[in-house]
């Protein structure tokens, strides 16, 4: 139970997932509190956190779980990529890397499953429910561990019906005279996705969504000009890229990782199929899947 709350950040999502009732659970853990002596969990800004002396006591119950599961299944049979891992990431992460490396994992784990809930945000100080948060830049974390994945690069594009009705710009200037397709700025949490602040000062938006896909189709759709990262745009023939050496940005993504996910065998192996996948994919995340 203790690890079930740990990793679902939730009483009632703990309760379910194990088909007790809220009760049982919160029942079960004050006992298991007060044989050890000490709390187990504190409640945080989004859900419930093991203390250390919780994360002891989940790494005595993982212990035992797996020597049940080797009891039941046998020694040989016993596949310890297996149960649920949550993360979060942003849309063109979640579809293009971390899609592919869940379905690779699958085949050879067929008990695993794979949460994702897309966001684009900086990490969280104070994560619980989650296993995996990858993220846009170098995350300052205090609680939990930084992976990096690797890069991606941003650039500027332009529909080619766009382009032959409006003109291609030849500088930044110019282009600063189209509307931009891009993130809401008010709600854009990271910061190190203010490319055209830096590069473009002055481009009026045209549309903006939090959702990159949207910033996609509405360049194909003849919007405006996107910034868009090279591997998802790269995909549509119908997409120019423009001004390629003056507006350009690379990126890093970070894996954070709870301190209680990192003992869990599901959550390194998918931790090593998303590095695998970038590095597979490293030449469309850099912008050199096709010619401009």
């Amino acid at each position: 139970m203790l690890l079930e709350v740990a990793r679902t950040g939730r009483f009632t999502s703990a309760a379910q997932s194990l088909g007790l009732t809220h009760t049982t659970v919160s029942r079960n853990i004050a006992a298991l509190e007060a044989a050890l002596g000490g709390r187990l969990l504190l409640r945080g800004s989004d859900g419930w956190a093991l203390t250390p002396l919780g994360e002891r006591a989940a790494r005595a119950a993982e212990g035992v779980a797996a020597a049940l599961e080797r009891l039941t299944d046998g020694e040989s049979a016993a596949d310890p990529v297996t149960g649920v891992v949550r993360m979060t990431t942003t849309d063109g992460f979640a579809a293009l890397i971390a899609a592919p490396a869940v379905a690779t994992l699958r085949a050879e784990h067929p008990r695993l499953t794979v949460e994702i809930v897309t966001l684009t945000r900086r990490a969280a100080q104070h994560r619980s429910g989650v296993d995996i948060e990858v993220v846009v830049g170098t995350p300052q974390v205090n609680r939990g561990r930084a992976l990096r994945l690797g890069e991606y690069e941003l650039g500027l594009y332009g529909s080619r019906d766009y382009l032959s009705r409006h003109g291609t710009p030849d500088s930044p200037v110019a282009a600063a005279e189209h509307g931009l397709v891009y993130f809401v700025d008010s709600m854009l949490q990271v910061d190190d996705l203010d490319l055209p602040r830096r590069l473009l000062p002055g481009m009026r938006d045209a549309l903006t969504s939090t959702n990159v896909f949207v910033h996609v189709e509405a360049t194909r759709a003849g919007a405006g000009l996107g910034i868009l990262p090279c591997f998802v745009a790269d995909r549509h023939p119908d997409l120019v890229r423009v001004l390629p050496d003056e507006v350009r940005d690379r990126l890093p993504y970070h894996a954070v990782v709870a301190p209680e996910s990192w003992r869990r065998p599901a959550v390194a192996a998918l931790l090593g199929e998303l590095r695998r996948q970038m590095a597979v994919q490293r030449d469309a995340l850099l912008g050199r899947g096709r010619a401009s």
